[in-house]
């Protein structure tokens, strides 16, 4: 079986779990275990942040930046699509009184200046209080241009506003940038930098930002765990706030391991899982196009690829590839009208699973004719 669901579903490689199985541990709420604080030091310094808080999940490493940014009663601005509005249930507005304004976001995932800056609450007692822009990057698989990451650190600067970024596939991103870069495509990004490594970009990436959130367990293959990044005063609070979420963890260092072997190790292979998703994508686009367009799509920035099927097909081509042992999610509206199938390559995924979906896909199409 191979599972496209998503790169979450990665298990730990047999380096990995060796580097686990010899992690030297301690407690990590008193602060004395050595594996968690080599990984939140290694984090940091990697990308140009005072400190980092080690935590179980992308969604908790969110809220607590949302929660150490914000009071009860302030304004986070947000993606309508993005994890930290829409898809961690609410957490800001439930357990901290956080008002989210969402803003709509154009294909490239941008939201327009304009938007955010209209967005902005005046200093007014009517109001709740605009104090942070978060933004998402990579959101649905595509990567935000430089440039506009720049420019929303200056919008969000000048109107007195912290920055969180989502970046839970933040590598993902970054190894984007940098093979743009190697290859003089420089569309969106006219910062001059000529960094094209990506733990540079990444550092750059987050230069723009006052915390970043990472995950550790999506395309970085890490079984558990994420990182908030930030100043040690913001960090300090964080920590406050994962204890208050239930998340101080005892030895943790066994999954601390896991995300530093992760960090050290996996980065470089992201383009990869890239090039997967960009052979998948060119296989199910030409299947599509002798098939009289059942199968449309958009050619993949990162790991992440949308294939809407046609509405006469859907249900019995998801069931003829789940029969066949590929695994996908798929939704109706998230993304507009009709059937959304959603492919994550990954750690998992090699090109003879490629083929392989490709042929079931093609058998699927030759028997509807």
């Amino acid at each position: 079986m191979t599972d496209f669901r998503s790169d979450t579903v990665t298990r730990p490689t047999p380096a990995m779990r060796a580097a686990i199985a010899s992690a030297e541990v301690g407690d990590d709420v008193f602060g004395d275990d050595p594996a968690v604080n080599r990984l939140q030091t290694h984090a940091a310094e990697l990308l140009g942040f005072e400190d980092a808080v080690f935590a179980a999940s992308g969604t908790q490493t969110n809220l607590m930046g949302l929660l150490s940014h914000c009071e009860r009663g302030d304004e986070a601005i947000v993606g309508q699509q993005w994890h930290t509005y829409r898809w961690e249930a609410g957490g800001m507005a439930v357990l901290g009184s956080i008002q989210p304004q969402p803003l709509e976001h154009g294909p490239d995932g941008t939201i327009p200046l304009e938007s955010i800056a209209q967005a902005i609450k005046p200093d007014d007692p009517h109001f709740a209080r605009t104090r942070l822009v978060c933004m998402e990057n990579t959101t649905g698989g595509r990567v935000l241009p430089m440039d506009y990451l720049r420019e929303v650190r200056a919008l969000a600067a000048g109107r007195g506003l912290q920055t969180h970024l989502d970046g839970a596939r933040l590598f993902n991103a970054a190894v984007e940038v940098a093979q743009r870069r190697r290859a003089g495509r420089r569309e969106g990004d006219a910062t001059g930098s000529d960094a094209t490594d990506p733990r540079a970009v990444a550092r750059e990436i987050c230069s723009h930002f006052d915390s970043v959130s990472l995950c550790l367990s999506k395309g970085l293959g890490a079984p558990v765990g994420s990182l908030l990044l930030g100043s040690r005063p913001f960090v300090a609070r964080a920590r406050r706030w994962r204890k208050m979420l239930g998340g101080g963890m005892r030895q943790a260092g066994l999954l601390a391991a896991a995300g530093l072997h992760a960090l050290e190790h996996h980065v470089d292979r992201l383009a990869d899982d890239h090039a997967l998703a960009r052979r998948l994508a060119h296989g199910l686009a030409e299947l599509g196009r002798a098939h009289g367009g059942v199968l449309q799509l958009e050619p993949p920035q990162t790991n992440i690829l949308f294939v809407r099927v046609d509405g006469s097909i859907a249900g019995p081509f998801a069931e003829h590839l789940a029969a066949h042992g590929i695994r996908t999610t798929g939704s109706t509206g998230r993304y507009g009208a009709g059937l959304v199938q959603r492919w994550v390559t990954h750690l998992d995924v090699g090109p003879a699973d490629i083929d392989a979906a490709l042929a079931a896909a093609a058998r699927f199409l030759e028997s509807r004719r």
